[in-house]
C-alpha cells in the first residue's frame, strides 16, 4: 500500500469529480436518506460513548484543539435528534452540509497525507469516529466507511482498537449506516465542558450486546522504507442474557505509520 503523491491540481481535480459524483448520488440515487429530527429523545439508549475534547498531542499546536471544539458544536446541532426510520440511510455530510466560514466553522486540525495541518472545519473527525465506534455497538448497518490510511499518532493513551474509527472529507468520504430494522433510531450528540458525547437511542429496549475483537493485528516494514500496520475487526454478539451467540467479521485496516514504533529488542 505505497502512499501515492500526486500534484495540487490532480487533486483539485479528483476532488471536484468526486463532490459532483456524490451531490449527483444525493439527488438522483434511490438511497432513502434521514432528514427528520425531534427533540424528545426515544426511550431506549442502545449505546453510549465520550472522547475527550482537548487532547496534547505531539507537534499539535491547542489553538488548534479549542477550534475544533467550536466546529464540533456547530456539527453536532446539525445531527442531534435525528430519526432514522426502517429502510432509512444516515449519510453524516448530507446531514451536516459544507464547513465553512459563512457556517461559523473555523480553521482546526486537519490531517492530510498523513500531516498534521489546519483547515477550516478541522476536526470533524472525532465525530464521525464517535458515530462509527458507537454504530458497531448496535444492529444498525454501515454501507460505507472510509478507513485513515496514515496512523500519525502513536497508541499512548489508547483505549480502541486500531482502525475503530471512520475519516471524513466534504462531502466524498461520507459515513453512511442504514436502518435494516423493524426499529426506529435516534441519535444524539453533544458536547459537555470537557468532552464529545453520543447516543443511538431506539423506539424498542436492545436484544442484543456487541463486543469488539481485534485480531491479526501486525506492524511490518514496507519495501520502499517505513512501517505498515493492519488488524481486523470482529464483533462477539451476545444476547442480554449474557448468551454467546456469533462472531461476525467488520473491517480490515491497513494504515502507513507516520511515527517509528517500539520494536522489541533482538
Amino acid at each position: 500500500m505505497k502512499p501515492i503523491l500526486r500534484g495540487k491540481w490532480r487533486l483539485a481535480a479528483g476532488v471536484a469529480y468526486y463532490r459532483g459524483m456524490r451531490h449527483a448520488q444525493w439527488l438522483f440515487g434511490r438511497t432513502r436518506l434521514a432528514r427528520e429530527k425531534s427533540s424528545q429523545p426515544l426511550p431506549y439508549v442502545h449505546f453510549s460513548h465520550q472522547t475527550i475534547l482537548l487532547r496534547q498531542l505531539q507537534h499539535v499546536e491547542m489553538w488548534m484543539q479549542h477550534n475544533k471544539v467550536k466546529n464540533l458544536r456547530l456539527a453536532t446541532a446539525c445531527l442531534h435528534g435525528v430519526i432514522i426510520r426502517p429502510g432509512e440511510t444516515f449519510s453524516y455530510w448530507k446531514l451536516i452540509g459544507k464547513p465553512t466560514k459563512r457556517k461559523g466553522y473555523v480553521e482546526g486540525m486537519l490531517l492530510s497525507h498523513g500531516r498534521v495541518t489546519a483547515g477550516i472545519g478541522g476536526g470533524l473527525c472525532q465525530l464521525s469516529n464517535l458515530l462509527y465506534w458507537m454504530t458497531l455497538h448496535t444492529p444498525l448497518t454501515v454501507t460505507e466507511r472510509h478507513r485513515h490510511s496514515y496512523d500519525v499518532f502513536p497508541d499512548a493513551n489508547r483505549t480502541q482498537p486500531f482502525g475503530s474509527g471512520a475519516t471524513c472529507f466534504y462531502n466524498y468520504l461520507d459515513l453512511q449506516i442504514e436502518n435494516r430494522t423493524s426499529q426506529t433510531f435516534q441519535l444524539c450528540v453533544w458536547l459537555t465542558d470537557t468532552h464529545l458525547v453520543g447516543e443511538w437511542r431506539a423506539d424498542m429496549p436492545p436484544t442484543r450486546r456487541y463486543e469488539m475483537i481485534e485480531k491479526e493485528h501486525a506492524i511490518t516494514p514496507s519495501i520502499w522504507g517505513g512501517y505498515e500496520r493492519s488488524n481486523q475487526l470482529w464483533r462477539n454478539v451476545y444476547a442480554q442474557d449474557g448468551e454467546w451467540l456469533e462472531q461476525q467479521w467488520l473491517t480490515e485496516n491497513r494504515a502507513y505509520l507516520m511515527y517509528e514504533p517500539l520494536l522489541p529488542k533482538g
